[in-house]
């Protein structure tokens, strides 16, 4: 009785005959074909993401990008905060350019609460995204140049990063995910010595940049290892939802600083780069000339700005000096009123975006009228970088998967967010 095949105590089925059915959409393996998965134990990877490649030999005919290993829940976690309390995981997106991340964020809520923060404050936060962008560019063109056997280029490059995590230490007390913004403005000032810190670091990443510039961009293997892979056109990148300098290298000249200013951007004086083919080539160019830029940026910010305070003046907005709230029974009441109430940001809904460094970084807000949002979505650009991966990888090699990989430098923490 017991083995029978409609015997219910029976724990499984007998296997089907044959081998098992295919996804929808995949063909049978050629003769030369074989499917490997790279990742996401590959160095390359970052331990957070796998490519289902199938290849023929060493050329890659399909292409399936599959993420999931961090997954960490920030906008339902953020749903669940106080407004305020959302920005150090806010700070955890991209966390190489954390600044960014913060401002951004600050900005859209502001933006909701209907405040202008003081001039002071517009002026540092111009400053300090620009520092987040060349601390991005420098990591991504080391890092990427280290994975294709550059070391000394990755060197290089991270000295230049170690001079504006100083700076960052010394502006704020912490190195990567800073939390140096707050709803209302700037809650730190700038420290004596500033304008001398921040030329060092200017001037270390003007010499680094050009070492690595004399060393790479003519260096025979690795124009080679970058020219002419990884290609995407420009109409393909713009209906993948590419932004920032993948869309820039395609030759699309699209920068929401020039697009869509916000902060000082329309009063600054800077250019877009642009690439000609859409290759690994042109987005190393492209980063590289940013560098430059926003150097220049940082210069004219940091030789006019204007004095006066950095927090709007509103209690109801702004947290109160500490001063305040140690001496003055008011100061007291509106702190405790602000932390445990939250912002009284009204209902209603909003989205803003600025150019982060790998593109447009958008936060869409939703407020019911309660101290927390009631709804938090992002929209990071790594995530659309990512899934652009099986176009540009068609038709490459295996060996082209590194220099592409690190070409659209995908951030874990906001590809997942």
């Amino acid at each position: 009785m017991s083995g029978r095949k409609d015997d219910p105590r029976r724990l499984w089925s007998d296997p089907p005959a044959g081998p098992p059915p295919l996804a929808e959409g995949l063909k049978p393996l050629g003769h030369d074909e074989l499917d490997i998965e790279l990742g996401p134990a590959h160095p390359a990877m970052h331990g957070i993401v796998k490519l289902k490649l199938r290849v023929e030999g060493e050329s890659i005919i399909r292409c399936e990008p599959e993420v999931g290993y961090l997954h960490r829940g920030f906008e339902k976690t953020c749903e669940h905060r106080r407004w305020t309390q959302c920005i150090p995981y806010v700070d955890r997106l991209n966390y190489v350019s954390a600044p960014v991340n913060d401002i951004a964020f600050c900005m859209t809520v502001e933006d909701m609460l209907g405040v202008a923060v003081p001039a002071r404050a517009v002026a540092l936060r111009t400053l300090l995204m620009e520092a987040g962008r060349i601390v991005d560019h420098l990591t991504c063109l080391g890092a990427s140049a280290m994975e294709l056997g550059a070391f000394t280029a990755f060197l290089w490059l991270m000295q230049a990063r170690e001079e504006w995590y100083f700076f960052l230490e010394h502006y704020c007390g912490a190195r990567i995910t800073t939390n140096l913004s707050r709803i209302g403005g700037q809650p730190y000032d700038l420290f004596t010595g500033f304008e001398a810190e921040v030329e060092a670091c200017l001037k270390k990443t003007e010499d680094m940049v050009f070492k690595v510039h004399k060393l790479s961009t003519r260096n025979r293997i690795f124009h080679d290892r970058l020219r002419g892979t990884g290609v995407i056109d420009a109409d393909t990148a713009l209906d993948l939802g590419f932004t920032g300098p993948l869309l820039r290298g395609s030759g699309l000249d699209l920068d929401l600083r020039k697009a869509r200013p916000y902060l000082l951007y329309d009063k600054l004086d800077f250019h877009v780069p642009v690439g000609l083919h859409g290759d690994n080539y042109d987005r190393y160019l492209v980063r590289l000339e940013e560098i430059r830029q926003s150097a220049s940026l940082v210069r004219q910010v940091l030789h006019a700005i204007p004095e006066g305070p950095l927090m709007v003046e509103d209690p109801h907005i702004s947290l109160v000096p500490k001063t305040a709230v140690y001496n003055h029974i008011e100061g007291i009441i509106h702190h405790f009123k602000l932390l445990t109430g939250g912002h009284a940001v009204p209902a209603g809904h909003w989205y803003k975006a600025v150019e982060a460094p790998n593109g447009e970084l958008g936060f869409y807000l939703v407020s019911d009228g309660g101290g927390m949002p009631y709804r938090v979505r992002a929209r990071p650009p790594s995530l659309y970088a990512t899934a652009g991966l099986p176009e540009m990888l068609k038709g490459q090699m295996i060996a082209d998967v590194v220099a592409t990989f690190g070409s659209i430098n995908m951030i874990g923490g906001e590809l997942e967010r």
